[in-house]
C-alpha cells in the first residue's frame, strides 16, 4: 500500500473520530474540559506526525528511484 494513501486513511479516520467526539463534547459533556484539550492536542500530534512521516517517506522513495534511473548523482 502506498505510504501517502495509508497516511490519508489514518488521518481521515482520526479527523472523523475527533469531529464526532468534539460535537458530542459540545452538546453533552462527556469528559472534563482539561481532558478534552489533552485529547485535542493528541489528535493534532497524530495527524501532523502521520502526514509528516508519509511525506518524508515519499521523498525518500522518489529520490531513491531517481538515483536508480540515473537522474541524480
Amino acid at each position: 500500500m502506498n505510504a501517502m494513501k495509508l497516511a490519508s486513511i489514518i488521518t481521515g479516520i482520526v479527523l472523523v473520530l475527533y469531529a464526532i467526539f468534539a460535537l458530542t463534547q459540545l452538546w453533552v459533556m462527556v469528559v472534563s474540559w482539561a481532558t478534552f484539550i489533552k485529547i485535542s492536542i493528541t489528535a493534532t500530534v497524530i495527524v501532523v506526525a502521520t502526514l509528516g512521516l508519509a511525506m518524508l517517506y515519499r521523498e525518500y522513495i522518489e529520490e531513491k528511484s531517481m538515483k536508480e534511473d540515473k537522474y541524480l548523482d
